[in-house]
């Protein structure tokens, strides 16, 4: 038999493949997992061709560990895909393909483990109805176990002993009294048995307005390649486009898959009610979601799911856009103006992008939708490369867009009107006019904490992180000061640490000091704030959002968690507070997304019927962003700002690359900056290329590093790219900063 060499990607940031022998008797295959040995230690490579030559000498190759034989292959779409994000994004092919795989299959010690039979056990009737009396009070573990087995239709041995150190010997017990039922199953069929091959209608479906009837038929109708921008009002029914959409599209092909992403973990649990109601005739796991809030093993379940073509419908966040899907037949991405898309951590990709480049690529619809489209897309739209389709009502019969009302703040300074703690009279006033009526208000700050700062009035002093170049902000109820940039956290001090001043005070406002405002100024007022600090513990804002949709709160005080993609029924009200801040950035973007947010986050008004009210409290309220927020349009918005940007030579007119450094001192920081854009000099695509001096970052300081970036950007998307390519190894070559990273299409500059 005559040998048999294989090219393995691997996690590593050298962009080449690493040749090995193959001598195992199973043949290998191109898109196979391999364990292999690489310098002291053995790791997990993706073959990417098999040859019978290679042109490393003989005495340097090494060979093949293991094969994981029980996964199939990833598909050669898929490895294109990977290759293309590799070579857009300017990274090696394995720091793109490997990650991109759950935990659990990138660890060869598991493959055994991972795709061996599994126990599952499950309530049984009777169970049901004595388990819960028959456990302790205090035994909080053992109820945790049980309140999962009646969550879910099941629960695997290996989730359970998660749960309790002696799990198996309490279901064993639950066994003998028939209160648990034992099932082995193959791996392939832990996440659920084949679907089934048709999908009936539910028995009432909503009716279609005339609008949504015909976007669920332009996108049933595509033929090929097909990207949508389906730009409809908040309420306008977008969610019931893409349900009507994916079944008429599922039902024509009985194996097809679709994926839909969606931009914050917190979106999927709704997402997935509503796709479970709607597809109730699929199998109860052929519908999964893929997000990096889930346990390795459920995430490596639900990838296994779907890369073998058992899950029909895939839900999930950005990461999900790379998953194994063999007979993917539509891509949903919702949202698709969320920043959220984009990955700000090693792989610094654009979800959406690749959600389009990969429908491209198989030819197949791809459907953005959003109240608030990115002007990149709007203008993809303009120039009649994406088809829009316009919702232009809302869907509930007697819904209608809110009304829109400035509250001066100035002008309430000047006629000596008294405000709370930031709250106008007007607003607390239209809140205690919504609970005596038992409609719900929503507070929109996006800002977390209790203040951004701690300050002494006597000597000046602020409350600075001693590792970054930023203040620390006050989080009153678990009395800290924490640095949201590096986690930096200390007790509120007593006195000034500069002049011993006793009378230190919080300066400004976050969502925990207007929530403390709010039960004060509101009285017998249920207030619930939503933030990343109430909502860290997994499951915990599916409980919050639980509460306010079951008319359990009166107040919802929160950040942008809860500015989109929410269907609050009985929200009738939504106060803004401190919006002015985003008007004056030195972002370009910065406008953009404050007109998405705040349309957004009006939106979550009088969505049932009830009639919806917004109140923005402002300094400029002649600012033309807000009058154009007044009128809800978006349109007239995309339109102007698509001028300016036009005149400023600024995306989506030029395409930007961004390269960061990170040294132990600025200087370091900024001279290798230096050095890289002198190398550019000797590059011919360059000559296309406009580059900008170094300048250090907003915060320059995070964890004792400074940081500095250099931006290029070039009317031409090919020159750009062919520079990036040329740059790259001679940027390997410099020296002098602890780490660099180099970022196509950047979000924040």
């Amino acid at each position: 038999m005559s040998a048999v060499f294989v090219r393995v990607a691997l996690d590593h940031p050298l962009p080449t493949l690493f040749d090995y022998r193959c001598d195992t008797s199973i043949l290998a295959v191109p898109g196979m997992l391999v364990s292999v040995p690489f310098g002291k230690r053995h790791v997990v490579g993706l073959v990417c061709e098999v040859t019978a030559h290679s042109d490393v000498p003989a005495d340097r190759l090494r060979s093949v560990s293991d094969l994981c034989t029980a996964c199939p292959p990833v598909s050669a779409e898929w490895l294109k895909l990977t290759a293309f994000a590799a070579d857009y994004y300017q990274r090696g092919l394995g720091e793109v393909a490997l990650p991109a795989l759950p935990q659990a299959l990138r660890d060869a010690s598991r493959w055994s483990r991972l795709f061996a039979p599994e126990e599952r056990y499950s309530l049984t009737p009777q169970g049901r109805i004595a388990l819960p009396d028959a456990l302790p009070a205090r035994a909080s573990a053992l109820r945790k176990l049980a309140q999962a087995l009646a969550e879910s239709d099941f629960l695997l041995a290996a989730d359970a002993r998660a749960l309790h150190p002696k799990a198996l010997a309490s279901l064993a017990a639950w066994q003998d009294e028939g209160w648990v039922a034992l099932d082995v199953i193959e791996a392939a069929a832990v996440v659920g048995s084949p679907a089934s091959q048709n999908l009936p209608a539910p028995p009432v479906l909503p009716t279609l307005t005339d609008e949504q009837a015909a976007a669920v038929e332009a996108i049933r109708d595509a033929d090929g390649f097909a990207p949508f921008l389906l730009h409809g009002v908040t309420g306008s029914g977008k969610t019931e486009v893409y349900l009507r959409a994916l079944a008429e599209i599922l039902a024509e092909r009985p194996d097809a898959q679709a994926l839909v992403l969606v931009p914050e973990i917190n979106l999927t649990p709704q997402f997935e009610a509503a796709f479970r109601a709607r597809f109730a005739a699929l199998d109860g796991t052929a519908i999964v979601t893929l997000h990096s809030g889930l346990a390795e093993g459920e995430r490596a379940r639900n990838w296994f799911a779907a890369h073998t073509g058992r899950a029909r419908i895939v839900l999930g966040t950005r990461l999900a856009v790379l998953a194994s899907l063999p007979k993917l037949a539509i891509i949903v991405v919702d949202e698709e103006h969320d920043p959220a898309y984009k990955q700000q951590e090693g792989l610094r990709y654009s979800a959406r992008d690749l959600a389009i480049y990969r429908a491209k690529q198989l030819g197949l619809p791809v459907v953005l939708g959003s109240a608030t489209p990115s002007l990149e897309s709007w203008w993809q739209a303009d120039q009649g490369r994406y088809k829009r389709l316009t919702l232009s009502r809302r869907a509930v019969a007697d819904a209608v867009l809110p009304t829109v009302r400035l509250i001066d703040l100035e002008e309430e300074r000047r006629r000596g009107r008294a405000s709370v703690e930031g709250l106008s009279g007007p607003l607390i006033a239209a809140l205690k006019l919504r609970v005596e009526r038992g409609e719900q208000s929503l507070i929109f700050l996006n800002r977390r904490g209790y203040a951004p700062q701690l300050a002494c009035d006597a000597c000046g002093w602020v409350a600075g992180c001693p590792r970054c170049s930023a203040y620390v902000v006050l989080h009153k109820p678990e009395r800290a000061l924490r640095c949201h940039h590096c986690g930096w956290e200390a007790r509120i001090p007593r006195s000034c640490p500069e002049c011993g001043n006793v009378d230190i005070e919080p300066m400004g406002r976050g969502t925990q000091r207007v929530e403390e405002t709010l039960a004060s100024a509101v009285p017998g007022a249920r207030v619930l704030r939503i933030d990343a600090d109430s909502t860290r513990r997994k499951g915990s804002a599916q409980a919050l959002f639980s509460d306010v949709h079951a008319g359990e709160i009166d107040i919802l005080v929160g950040t942008q968690m809860i500015a989109k993609g929410h269907d609050f029924q009985r929200v009738s009200l939504v106060g803004v507070l401190n919006a002015d801040t985003a008007l004056f950035s030195h972002d370009f973007r910065a406008s953009e997304r404050l007109f998405a947010q705040l349309m957004q986050v009006s939106g979550r008004a009088g969505r049932s019927g009830l009639p919806g009210e917004v109140l923005v409290q402002t300094r400029y309220p002649r600012h033309a962003l807000y009058h154009a927020l007044g009128r809800q349009d978006y349109v007239g918005f995309a339109g102007s700002t698509l001028a300016e940007r036009r005149d400023a030579h600024l995306p989506p007119f030029v395409y930007q690359a961004l390269l960061r450094a990170e040294g132990r001192t600025l200087e370091a920081a900024l001279a290798f900056l230096q050095q890289a854009a002198a190398e550019l000099t000797g590059i011919p695509a360059a000559e296309r290329v406009t580059v900008y001096d170094a300048v250090p970052l907003t915060i320059v300081k995070v964890m004792h590093v400074h940081r500095a970036q250099l931006l290029i950007e070039s009317a031409s998307r090919a020159a750009l790219q062919a520079t990036l390519r040329a740059w790259q190894p001679l940027l390997r070559g410099l020296k002098g900063v602890l780490r660099w990273n180099l970022e196509v299409d950047p979000l924040d500059i």
